[in-house]
């Protein structure tokens, strides 16, 4: 016997109203799938996606040991032994995931009977296993950390150092490129270090003249300059037993480096104007996406400023080189977006989730969140469709060659690279070419194989072929 399950497949009889199990088993923290007797895929949840990289639409139909491709599988098959024993079976195992990564769980088989007590099916749950016996507390900080989220080792590797970070009161450089973070990552950092109940006062070094930075900074007194009614306290003075955060330390003029240079050496703020000085206490974070070595060679930047504001560096790696991460964050921020704007349960349709999964993002986790934020806000229903993402991520969507199109649609093409094409669309991209590019896309993705591809894209493979033909793909 073997079990269909619909997408929209809903719970009955125990609450007046349905239940949509797909929502239910997307709630759940731990990954969930389904299988029917023959132990082949019928359903699977968000978290089991984001924990093997296989989306249900690739491995829908596939038997179960191909998906989570498991040690275990090897000696015993759980699914086995819970029919057999009529109970729940748990093991710890290794799996798989798509990229190749070996991954420690807690699996669990437990046997589906109908009314008459035939096995119709499996429930089977992974949870990785580094975060059993853990407290909360250390299970957020692996997946998300002051609104930081990420599972890729790039990440892993940042959310290692920060607790040891933010208990110093070293100098802090935050590096990376626009969009990655570094704004949140120094909040962070102050609100889990011994100043966090001190202020964090921001300040971008790239947003006032020269003049007024000063000024900013250090304060002045009254009559200093024209304009000057009142003394003014400044900002290092205002963040006394607190952190003062320094973006764009890049943009700072020289003049201000040797004199942001002084206060670091003795803390010490001489306001503009005056005679006076303040001894101060503030930690100072600094930010910048520019590659201040390379400044200090062309003359742009002080050197033993940067060795004096360089004794901590966080590197933020842009998204691209955070592999498995985007899935996490999409779903993260349709979860905070769905909530702020009342439509609780938004979800991507299959392609819009596609087309955002293969997108580069020169804007970083920044252009994500601004995408989702604008998708969630304009959608017309419960799942966001392709054209409700902003049009201008069509305008930048590389087209292929014909002779690229022809060497992925080879049976058994293999991928030479998995990075896009460097060519943009000179206008707007029409909807077929939208649509050409996700086949070529996919078959990418598919190593070339046409059932494969089909599976991934929600279609036939007999629509695939047909799609193929209209828009000139190589058969």
């Amino acid at each position: 016997m073997v079990v269909a399950c619909q997408p929209q497949a809903s719970v009955n009889g125990v609450f007046a109203d349905p239940i949509r199990l797909q929502h239910l088993l997307d709630d759940l923290p731990m990954g969930v799938m389904l299988t029917d007797n023959r132990r082949r895929v019928v359903l699977k949840n968000r978290q089991l996606e984001l924990l093997t990289g296989f989306s249900l639409q690739e491995v829908k139909g596939t038997p179960c040991r191909d998906v989570m491709r498991t040690d275990q599988c090897l000696a015993s098959c759980l699914a086995d032994e819970a029919e057999a024993r009529d109970c729940t079976v748990s093991r710890r195992c290794d799996i798989i995931d798509r990229d190749r990564r070996k991954v420690m769980v807690n699996a669990t088989s437990v046997p589906l009977r109908n009314d008459s007590g035939e096995v119709i099916g499996f429930m089977e749950t992974f949870t990785e296993a580094n975060t059993v016996d853990e407290d909360p507390e250390s299970v957020a900080t692996q997946m998300e950390l002051g609104g930081i989220v990420g599972r890729s080792p790039a990440m892993a590797e940042v959310f290692r150092i920060l607790p040891v970070i933010a208990q110093t009161d070293s100098s802090v450089l935050i590096t990376g490129e626009t969009g990655t973070g570094k704004d949140l990552l120094a909040e962070i950092i102050h609100r889990n270090s011994p100043r966090a109940d001190g202020p964090f006062i921001k300040i971008n070094c790239g947003s006032l003249p020269e003049n007024l930075l000063e000024s900013e900074l250090f304060g002045h007194a009254k009559g200093a300059f024209t304009g000057a009614v009142a003394d003014k306290m400044g900002r290092l003075r205002m963040a006394h037993n607190g952190t003062v955060f320094l973006t764009e330390v890049g943009d700072l003029p020289l003049s201000l480096q040797v004199k942001l240079l002084t206060y670091l050496d003795d803390k010490v703020v001489h306001p503009l104007g005056s005679t006076r000085e303040f001894q101060t206490d503030v930690r100072v974070i600094a930010a910048t996406h520019r590659d201040l070595e390379a400044m200090v060679a062309a003359g742009g930047f002080r050197k033993d400023l940067l060795f004096r504001l360089n004794v901590v560096r966080v590197s933020l790696p842009p998204l691209r080189r955070r592999q498995g991460d985007v899935p996490l964050l999409l779903d993260h921020f349709l979860k905070r977006f769905s909530a702020r704007f009342n439509k609780e349960g938004v979800d991507m349709d299959g392609q819009a989730r596609a087309f955002l999964l293969s997108y580069d993002y020169p804007g970083n986790v920044r252009e994500l969140r601004n995408i989702v934020e604008y998708a969630v806000s304009i959608c017309r229903g419960r799942r966001i469709q392709l054209d409700e993402l902003p049009a201008y991520l069509f305008d930048r969507q590389p087209v292929q060659t014909e002779h690229e199109a022809q060497h992925w649609a080879g049976e058994g093409a293999t991928p030479q690279s998995t990075e896009p094409s460097s060519s943009d669309m000179d206008h707007r991209a029409s909807w077929a070419q939208v649509e050409r590019s996700m086949i070529l896309d996919a078959l990418r993705r598919a190593g070339g194989r046409k059932a494969a591809a089909a599976k991934a894209l929600g279609w036939s493979r007999s629509t695939l072929w047909r799609k193929m033909k209209r828009h000139g793909v190589g058969l």
